[in-house]
């Protein structure tokens, strides 16, 4: 075979105008284009989906920590331990675990933590009658310090108790 055969060739119409075609060189481009594309395309589905459990996980607390301080407000009136345990006990079974429990008359004040990896979002909730309720400004807290009859329980980090 002559050295013309191993050249590559414009099409046709070029041919009929006389001008050569340079070789190409670029052959393997589009290839690379697609699989940085493809790279980029799971990037992006991954972070979105970690993002999407991560939000997930702070609505477990959110939801746990409301549940619980319901249950602590329910059982205010049995004192702070029976409170803060019923807390636990709603937090337990909603996948989260109570951090602080404090409970003022008829007030709860409960903080959940849900953990998902290595983010553990906390969330507080409040919960007890609508009238007679101390001011928001005022934190359960330092009930305890402040005024006589309040107490609270804190729980300091460990291991979640999820079955």
């Amino acid at each position: 075979m002559s050295g013309r055969g191993r050249r590559r060739w414009i099409a046709a119409p070029a041919r009929w105008l006389g001008r050569r075609r340079a070789p190409v060189r670029d052959q393997g481009l589009v290839t690379v284009w697609a699989a940085v594309t493809t790279a980029t395309l799971c990037t992006v589905f991954a972070v979105v989906l970690a993002l999407g459990q991560v939000v997930a996980a702070r609505h477990r607390a959110g939801g746990a920590a409301d549940l619980a301080a319901l249950a602590a407000a329910a059982r205010a009136l049995e004192g702070v331990d029976r409170a803060c345990a019923s807390a636990e006990e709603v937090a337990r079974v909603q996948g989260a675990e109570v951090v602080r429990c404090a409970v003022l008359g008829e007030v709860a004040d409960v903080t959940a933590r849900a953990r998902f990896g290595s983010y553990a979002p906390e969330v507080r909730s409040r919960a007890g009658p609508a009238e007679g309720a101390p001011p928001a400004s005022v934190p359960p807290a330092r009930a305890d310090r402040d005024q006589p009859g309040g107490r609270e329980r804190v729980h300091q980090g460990g291991p979640s108790r999820s079955p």
